[in-house]
């Protein structure tokens, strides 16, 4: 045990091993117990006892460990006190065994805990976004604002639909198994946009005082690279893992010392990571190789065309907004026509692009993206409409989460002023 310590210290330390461990106590409950809100609860409720017994006796030295076996304990309370809970748990444990998988034939190498139940959750019964908002909000740890952010939806929204993914699993009985090998391939979309959605949030966090939340991103990287050898010739999950690394490369050029925010034109591209880039670049040969490329091997080839320009001035803009033609057909999306829109201006002008951004502007995911109003109103500076520039860089900094986002913008808003 560690020394006790302040309140506050304490419930900081509970909040951030909650944090780490949410997924991996979950899953170990799930598997258990085989029922999530039963899981939910008890996870709840070990980090209750926690705030109570820590402050007292320390922090103890495997925290994680002492949360679960806390859950444990309190589920098995629970389950006694509670015969009609324990008859439905009794019914989903006879038809899990009935429908139990063999083991899946990975060269003896197995995902972990936390991967499996992303499978078991990504069940067909359910829609493909409610699938994805029930890994990101209950197995991944992400809070309900940050899966809203995912998919650009209000935070009520997605409350929603979580509740209906649950009310879904608890009506329809749907066990949590590994499903059957034969049943990878179909499951595996929802996983991969579940996995990519932990990086997007590791890599430009919703909210905090930094940039990027490392470990989420990097517990994003060990997936796809679990994903990868489970199924290496999906080329997606290539695709996807190429991807990351060739973005997450970058990482440490993305802040300066003081933590504020650079962007990619800006960046000292010495300090970005060689090693990674050239293991993401066979990753992306691989992903767009055998016919047809899907939806990450295309955002990683764009990745990397950025990655293997020395300057930004050296960037092939052509290049890319081809590709980002390639994406819209494969995957249309008002993000996808964004990215697209930015890197014409790049091409073009300002002038070309601020045409498209425009043509946008009654997207209703668009509504409350900060990026979106920030691209406008860099267009307009460089048009030089400063007035109605510095309009958009306040919108976007009213919907700006991030301290280091909100100290850029104050930045840009800063210099328009200024003139």
């Amino acid at each position: 045990m560690t020394d006790p310590g302040t309140s506050a210290d304490t419930a900081l330390r509970v909040e951030a091993v909650f944090r780490e461990e949410h997924g991996r106590l979950l899953a170990a409950l799930v598997h258990r117990f085989g029922d999530l809100d039963l899981a939910e609860e008890v996870a709840s409720e070990a980090v209750e006892s926690a705030l109570r017994h820590w402050p007292v006796d320390g922090v103890p030295d495997r925290p994680g460990a002492w949360l679960l076996t806390t859950a444990r304990r309190r589920a098995v309370d629970r389950l006694r006190r509670d015969r009609t809970y324990a008859a439905r748990l009794a019914i989903l444990a006879v038809e899990s065994e009935r429908s139990e998988p063999g083991p899946i034939p990975v060269g003896g190498d197995l995902p972990d805990d936390r991967l499996e139940l992303f499978f078991a959750c990504a069940h067909p019964a359910l829609p493909p976004d409610d699938r994805i908002a029930l890994i990101l909000r209950c197995l991944a740890g992400l809070s309900t604002g940050e899966v809203a952010r995912a998919f650009l939806v209000p935070h009520k929204t997605m409350a929603q639909r979580i509740v209906r993914a649950k009310n879904k699993i608890r009506g329809a009985r749907i066990p949590f198994r590994v499903p059957r090998p034969d049943e990878l391939s179909e499951r595996l979309p929802v996983v991969l946009g579940a996995v990519y959605s932990i990086f997007t949030e590791g890599y430009a966090a919703s909210t905090g005082d930094t940039l990027q939340r490392l470990d989420l991103a990097e517990e994003a990287i060990r997936l796809a690279r679990i994903l990868h050898r489970l199924m290496p010739s999906e080329r997606e999950a290539t695709g996807l893992l190429a991807l990351m690394l060739l973005v997450h490369a970058r990482r440490a050029a993305r802040t300066d010392s003081s933590g504020a925010m650079v962007l990619l034109a800006d960046q000292d591209r010495t300090r970005w990571d060689r090693p990674m880039i050239d293991e993401g670049l066979g990753f992306v040969a691989a992903a767009l190789m055998g016919g047809r490329p899907g939806p990450y091997a295309v955002q990683a080839a764009i990745a990397a065309v950025h990655d293997e320009s020395d300057r930004a001035d050296d960037t092939d803009w052509s290049q890319i907004v081809a590709l980002y033609d390639v994406l819209c057909a494969l995957m249309p999306s008002p993000i996808v026509a964004l990215n697209r829109a930015v890197a014409v201006a790049m091409r073009d002008g300002p002038a070309a692009g601020l045409i498209l951004l425009e043509d946008l502007a009654d997207e209703p995911r668009l509504r409350d993206h900060h990026p979106y109003a920030a691209a406008r109103a860099e267009l307009l500076h460089r048009l030089g409409r400063h007035g109605e520039a510095a309009e958009l860089y306040r919108r976007a900094l009213d919907l700006a989460g991030s301290a280091p986002e909100r100290r850029y913008l104050e930045m840009k808003l800063g210099e328009i002023t200024a003139q």
